[in-house]
C-alpha cells in the first residue's frame, strides 16, 4: 500500500487548492479535491483593484455607467465604501445568434458580478463568465450583459453590488461563499439576483431566510450527500467515513443527517491522514467495527484516491474472511469521486453528478459548446453552473412570480421565485461507476 510513487500521492493538489479557493465557494466545484472550499473569510486583505466592466450588448447598449450617478445609498453598508475608480469598456461582438429577428421581449440588463481580478478565484470565475455567455449567445432574447469584475475583499463586492442594481436590472453573482453570505446579510438586494453559492449555515435549521429577490444556486457536495440518503433504497444502518478535512466533515454530517432524519442510525468514522495518506492500521481497526456493525450501505465522504485507497485495504482484509463484509455492502459518495480519470478501483460503487459531467447526449447539454480549451471536471462543472444561471435568471426576468422547471445542464431545476424567500431545489442523475468510469443509472 506504501509504494505509490510521489505523484500518484500529490496529483489531486491542483484541483484541491482551487476547491480551497472557491469556498471562498461550497464544495468540489465548490468543495473537494476539485472544487470551491473553505470558510468564509476574504483571502485578500489589499485595496481592491480598479473594477473592469465589460458589456456585452445584443440589443441597444445600456446607458453608460460613467453618466449615471453614484449610488446614494452607502449607509446601508456595514463597512465604509471605497472611493468610485474609473471604469473601460469593451464592447464584445455581437455573436451570431443576436441577429436572429428581434424578441418581444422587454430588454433585460444583467450585470455578471464575478472576481476575476481574484488570484485564486480568477480561474473558477472565468470558468462561470464563459458559462453564462455561452447560453447567452444561444438565447439573447433582447438581453444585454455587462460583467463587471471584483476581487475578494467584501467590501468591494458589496460596493460593485450597489453599483450594478443602480445601473441593471438583474444580477447573477457574486461567486464566492464569503461574499454570497455578506450580500445575504446586507440590505442591498432590490433587483432580483441568482448568487452561485450558499450563505454559511444555508441548510440548517436555525439558518436565516435570504432576502426575497435573492436566490441561492450554488453546487454543493453537501446537497448531493442529503440527496443520496434520501435515494439509498436501504433500512439498514449506515457508516459514514471521511476525514477531517472541513469539507469532508461537511458533507459526512450532512448526509448522516438526513439519513438520521430518515429514522435509520449513522455510524461516523473519521480517518487520520499522519503523512499526507489515510493510515492503513487505522482503515483496518474501523473495518474491524463494520463487521460488528454490520452496516447496509457505506457512505465515503472522500474524494476518488482517498476511496480508492480506503476500498483496497478494505477489500485485502476482507479476502481472508468466510463471510465477506463487502459483498453485500452498498457504497455510495459523491461527485468528488468523478475527477474524469478511469477508476476502475471504484466499480460498483454509486455517485451524484451533473449532467454536463454524465451525459454528453443529454438534450440540454448537446447545445452548448464545450470549453476550449478543455478545462478541468471542477472548472467543467463552474462553466456549466453559468449556463443553467443565466437560463434560471432569463426564465425569472420572464415570469417574475411562479414556478419554474428547468431541464438543466446541472440537473433537473425547480424554483420557485417572487412569493417570499425563494425556493431552489436541483435534482441530479444517479451514476455507478463500471468499467472504471461512472454510467447513469436508469431511474
Amino acid at each position: 500500500m506504501k509504494s505509490r510513487n510521489w505523484w500518484q500521492r500529490w496529483q489531486w493538489w491542483p484541483s484541491c487548492l482551487l476547491a480551497l479557493a472557491v469556498s471562498a465557494c461550497s464544495t468540489p466545484f465548490c468543495n473537494a479535491p476539485g472544487g470551491l472550499c473553505a470558510s468564509g473569510t476574504a483571502n485578500t486583505s489589499g485595496a481592491p483593484a480598479p473594477a473592469l466592466a465589460t458589456a456585452v450588448t445584443p440589443a441597444a447598449p445600456a446607458p453608460a455607467a460613467a453618466t449615471q450617478p453614484e449610488p446614494s445609498a452607502a449607509e446601508t453598508f456595514a463597512v465604509q465604501l471605497p472611493p468610485a475608480s474609473p471604469r473601460d469598456t469593451i464592447n464584445v461582438p455581437v455573436p451570431a445568434a443576436a441577429s436572429a429577428p428581434a424578441s418581444n421581449a422587454a430588454p433585460l440588463r444583467i450585470a455578471l458580478l464575478l472576481p476575476l481580478q481574484s488570484a485564486t478565484l480568477g480561474d473558477a470565475a472565468a470558468a462561470v463568465r464563459d458559462g453564462v455567455l455561452a447560453a447567452w449567445e444561444l438565447e439573447p432574447d433582447n438581453i444585454s450583459i455587462a460583467v463587471i469584475e471584483t476581487g475578494d475583499v467584501a467590501q468591494d463586492v458589496l460596493y460593485r453590488y450597489a453599483q450594478a442594481v443602480q445601473h441593471h436590472d438583474a444580477v447573477i453573482g457574486p461567486l464566492s461563499r464569503a461574499a454570497v453570505t455578506t450580500l445575504a446579510a446586507s440590505a442591498l438586494v432590490s433587483k432580483p439576483t441568482v448568487v452561485l453559492n450558499y450563505p454559511e449555515g444555508q441548510g440548517s435549521a436555525d439558518a436565516s431566510a435570504l432576502p426575497p429577490l435573492m436566490l441561492a444556486m450554488g453546487l454543493s457536495l453537501e446537497d448531493q450527500a442529503r440527496q443520496l440518503a434520501r435515494r439509498a433504497a436501504t433500512n439498514l444502518p449506515v457508516s459514514i467515513v471521511s476525514t477531517a478535512t472541513p469539507w469532508q466533515q461537511r458533507v459526512a454530517a450532512a448526509f448522516a443527517a438526513q439519513w438520521q432524519a430518515n429514522g435509520q442510525p449513522a455510524y461516523r468514522a473519521e480517518l487520520g491522514t499522519p503523512d499526507g495518506e489515510l493510515s492503513d492500521a487505522e482503515i483496518l481497526q474501523w473495518y474491524a467495527r463494520l463487521r460488528t456493525q454490520r452496516p447496509g450501505l457505506l457512505f465515503s465522504a472522500m474524494g476518488a484516491e482517498q476511496t480508492r485507497h480506503l476500498l483496497a485495504v478494505l477489500a485485502e482484509a476482507d479476502a481472508g474472511e468466510p463471510d465477506r463484509l463487502l459483498n453485500g455492502l452498498q457504497i455510495y459518495g459523491t461527485a468528488a469521486l468523478n475527477t474524469g480519470q478511469p477508476q476502475p478501483a471504484l466499480n460498483g460503487v454509486r455517485l451524484l453528478d451533473l449532467p454536463w459531467r454524465l451525459q454528453p447526449d443529454h438534450a440540454a447539454v448537446m447545445s452548448y459548446p464545450r470549453p476550449t480549451p478543455p478545462a478541468g471536471a471542477d472548472l467543467e462543472r463552474l462553466y456549466a453552473l453559468g449556463i443553467d444561471a443565466y437560463r434560471v435568471l432569463r426564465a425569472i426576468s420572464r415570469a417574475p412570480q411562479g414556478a419554474i422547471r428547468l431541464d438543466g445542464v446541472t440537473g433537473q431545476l425547480r424554483i420557485d421565485f417572487g412569493h417570499g424567500p425563494a425556493q431552489f431545489e436541483r435534482s441530479e442523475p444517479a451514476a455507478e461507476y463500471r468499467d472504471g468510469r461512472p454510467q447513469v443509472l436508469t431511474p
